[in-house]
């Protein structure tokens, strides 16, 4: 491995950076679990309660490389604008992993320890964003949409980061809800959304016969509409309303899953794996919608975490496998193709999704299916990653830069 040629792209960096994410954060995770349920392992006292020590993990210190490792890839491209300068992307990279190693050590250390690893990832994070909204900027393309609610969402996941920090020196749990409130419905999601949007009728336009690419901006509006009534209400404790915002959100993922033409997809696997993670989002709005219901029927919860996880296991997650799979390819300049094993990680990786909607199950020791999730998830990452990881540090194999 050479330091140039890793750094010689924004994806490669990041995308390495996500990927030992992907199998950290869920190993500590696993152990985590594994004593508290299994008694595997001595149960830790840790200086902030676990469940939000995972809660950060996953929603700041794991999606974020590959947000960025992706948008500082393809963000210029979609306003034909400057690629992202070494000088910009590195340093950010560099602040975000040495942040994100930080943290690791500093959960068994004191809280101003946690304090500072956070300050440290979230630098890099500005810095990341900042570079990203020059180039949007100062593009003189005429549709810069998708570029402005990719970027925006940015900074605002940046400030959940900051509530978090927050959160961190006061111990106020009014900022803590509105970290992970953020996290998910201001940031993740519509940048999923956005990115979905964008880049599942253009690939499926490059692969399927008389394919018709179609971006309807009136679905896109009401699903970022929907997430924002979504984490005011949240935010206002008003769960029993939330289905207003959600089963709406439902029929316009659905809607959007039959428009862009799921069932064609599957005649290329790589593309299939786009469809078929973008359809969770339907799954999980219409969870939460009959969750909401049942709270305003109620007052009970029925369903628990589960439709958290089916949006972000089942919709977050999978897609990551499928897009960063299909970057990793195409800038690699090896063939656009999902082998078999790469096909099988992926449909495997979707029972992780329902093992751990099963562990929100009313039945006895349905908590088990939260170990057998984890379990999953690090077999089918760590086998991507054996698969994958590589690519990164070789030169492309057509000789191109990048």
């Amino acid at each position: 491995m050479t330091w140039r040629t890793l750094s010689s792209a924004p994806h490669r960096l990041f995308f390495l950076s996500g990927a030992t994410q992907a199998v950290l954060s869920v190993s500590w995770w696993a152990c985590d679990l594994s004593a508290r349920y299994a008694g595997i392992f001595p149960k830790m006292d840790w200086l902030i309660p676990s469940v939000w020590i995972h809660a950060f993990l996953m929603i700041y210190g794991f999606f974020p490389f590959f947000i960025f490792g992706f948008l500082m890839t393809a963000a210029p491209n979609w306003v034909n604008g400057k690629k992202v300068e070494r000088a910009h992307y590195v340093p950010a990279f560099l602040l975000m992993s040495i942040g994100i190693a930080l943290f690791y050590l500093a959960i068994l250390a004191v809280k101003t320890a946690i304090a500072i690893s956070v300050i440290v990832y979230l630098s890099g994070w500005l810095a990341g964003g900042l570079s990203l909204l020059k180039i949007v900027v100062v593009s003189r393309a005429q549709n810069k949409v998708h570029a402005y609610i990719v970027v925006g969402n940015v900074f605002m996941g940046w400030v959940g980061g900051i509530l978090y920090l927050l959160w961190l020196f006061t111990g106020n749990p009014v900022l803590l809800h509105g970290s992970l409130t953020m996290g998910i419905w201001l940031f993740l999601l519509p940048i999923f959304l956005s990115v979905s949007h964008r880049m599942i009728p253009f690939f499926s336009s490059a692969v399927l016969p008389g394919y018709e690419p179609r971006r309807p901006y009136g679905p896109l509006f009401i699903l970022l509409g929907g997430m924002a009534a979504h984490a005011a209400l949240e935010m206002l404790n008003e769960v029993g309303y939330l289905w207003m915002a959600d089963l709406p959100m439902a029929i316009v993922a659905f809607h959007l899953s039959w428009l862009w033409e799921i069932r064609r997809s599957f005649d290329v696997r790589l593309l299939a794996m786009l469809h078929i993670a973008f359809s969770w989002l339907g799954i999980s709005m219409t969870l939460y919608a009959v969750q909401s219901l049942a709270h305003f029927a109620s007052t009970e919860s029925v369903l628990g975490m589960a439709p958290l996880h089916a949006l972000t296991i089942g919709y977050f997650s999978s897609m990551v496998i499928a897009m960063v799979t299909r970057v990793t390819l195409g800038h690699s300049g090896g063939a656009l193709k999902a082998d078999n094993i790469t096909w099988i990680i992926f449909i495997v990786f979707q029972s992780t999704a329902f093992f751990r909607i099963i562990g929100d199950a009313p039945f006895r020791d349905a908590s088990y299916f939260y170990i057998l999730a984890a379990i999953v998830w690090l077999g089918c990452f760590g086998t991507w990653n054996l698969k994958h990881v590589a690519i990164y540090w070789k030169p492309r194999s057509d000789g191109k830069p990048g």
